[in-house]
């Protein structure tokens, strides 16, 4: 009964971990469509060149800090050190807030340069800016939901050096969404 239980458990943590897998390949192909249609359009010469304001620098620098924190999390928690894990969560979680913040003030400073999604004042230049770094706002949002709930789970103790998948999988998210960001900056 006990290895029935064991087999059991280890298919149901490798299909999560797969479901997670083709969730970002999927992500992955939405932001090369989008990317690609940056190299096609930057290439017909009606292209705004414009410089982007220093909060999407500083926004880089927090998210990948957030990674940092997020590793210390899962670190922490594969080493038994509760508290660890549970300082971790929640500093990636108000991290992640403070990239969400930073990116909402670069998109004020954008618009104040006139760079604005739609409308005659429009360029796709600028439009595409808005949409990959929107849609990446939104999985970021979907990363907050998970570090919520993960953070959540760890203060009420869920989690142990034994059984932390969820808070392996809401870090794999997480470092996946840094790393993306880092590619699409």
């Amino acid at each position: 009964m006990e290895m029935t239980f064991t087999i059991d458990k280890k298919i149901n943590e490798k299909a999560k971990k797969n479901m997670l897998y083709w969730a970002m390949a999927s992500m992955t192909v939405f932001f090369g469509g989008f990317c690609s249609y940056y190299l096609v359009m930057h290439g017909n010469g009606n292209w705004l060149v414009f410089n982007l304001p220093a909060l999407f620098f500083v926004s880089t620098a927090v998210i990948v800090a957030s990674s940092g924190t997020m590793w210390w999390a899962q670190r922490s928690i594969a080493l038994g050190n509760l508290n660890g894990a549970k300082m971790g969560t929640l500093l990636t979680f108000v991290l992640g807030i403070a990239f969400c913040f930073l990116q909402v003030a670069a998109w004020k400073d954008l618009f104040g340069q006139g760079i604005v999604f739609a409308g005659r004042q429009s360029n796709v230049a600028g439009a595409i800016m808005y949409v990959i770094t929107s849609m990446h706002f939104l999985h970021i949002v979907g990363g907050l939901i998970a570090l919520l709930v993960t953070s959540i789970k760890v203060l009420g103790g869920r989690y142990s050096s034994e059984n932390y998948l969820g808070l392996s999988l809401t870090g794999i998210f997480w470092h996946f969404l840094g790393v993306l960001w880092v590619i699409l900056f």
